[in-house]
């Protein structure tokens, strides 16, 4: 069943070195809502993991009927946390959920154990993933895939605020991280394979973040990079 879970536990990032601002080439998804009031607690935890690994902050719309529409909000996000739910055999699926490199998911409020699944993940074998922008374009090279896969582009705020006035979290000004406007499927991968492709941006990316992962279906991502803005 959809729902809102409770913060469990107050998060630490102590599984990371000091100082450390490369970010892992882990793709940490966490699925929100603006209505749900047992988000913020997560959308701070993934504040936090920003730097330290790549963040996807996916709005769902099934809180939207319930006092407050999420501008951030998208059907395609619902779905895509759908299949997840299959895959983990869950029974519903639920806010804030998080989901680690498509292999692993738990409560999103939960950052110290997000921080050492995100250290476990960025030991797994991974593909190289390499961007660049030409113009108007993107560039990616992909060279050694562990595995079969697709290859996705997902585009991303980085960051962005609302003022809140209707729902569980009226009056409240929420600030989120990596707002993902659109994810999509470009190529495929062959296992041990490899990938040189260009492609045309839409206009308005030159100010977005561009992130490329590799991932089987809904499956486990094995690759990934981010592109800041311009």
């Amino acid at each position: 069943m959809r729902g809102c879970l409770p913060f469990l536990v107050l998060f630490s990032l102590s599984a990371f070195a000091a100082g450390d601002s490369d970010r892992a080439p882990v793709i940490v998804e966490l699925f929100t809502s603006e209505g749900c009031s047992s988000c913020p607690p997560a959308d701070r935890v993934l504040e936090q993991l920003d730097s330290r690994a790549i963040v996807l902050s996916e709005h769902v719309d099934y809180w939207d009927r319930l006092g407050w529409r999420d501008p951030n909000s998208s059907a395609a996000f619902t779905q895509r946390q759908e299949l997840y739910g299959r895959q983990f055999h869950l029974d519903g699926v639920y806010t804030p959920q998080m989901v680690v490199d498509g292999s692993v998911q738990f409560n999103g409020s939960e950052g110290q154990h997000a921080a050492a699944v995100i250290a476990e993940a960025a030991r797994h074998p991974r593909a190289k993933v390499k961007l660049s922008r030409t113009g108007s374009g993107l560039q990616i090279t992909i060279e050694d895939s562990p595995r079969a896969a697709g290859v996705f582009l997902a585009l991303v705020d980085p960051e962005g605020a609302s003022q809140v006035s209707a729902g569980e979290n009226k009056g409240r000004r929420l600030h989120h991280v990596a707002i993902v406007r659109s994810i999509r499927k470009i190529a495929t991968v062959r296992r041990g394979g490899g990938l040189l492709k260009t492609l045309e941006l839409p206009d308005g990316s030159a100010a977005r973040r561009v992130i490329v992962f590799l991932q089987q279906e809904s499956g486990p991502i094995c690759g990934a990079a981010l592109l800041g803005p311009m």
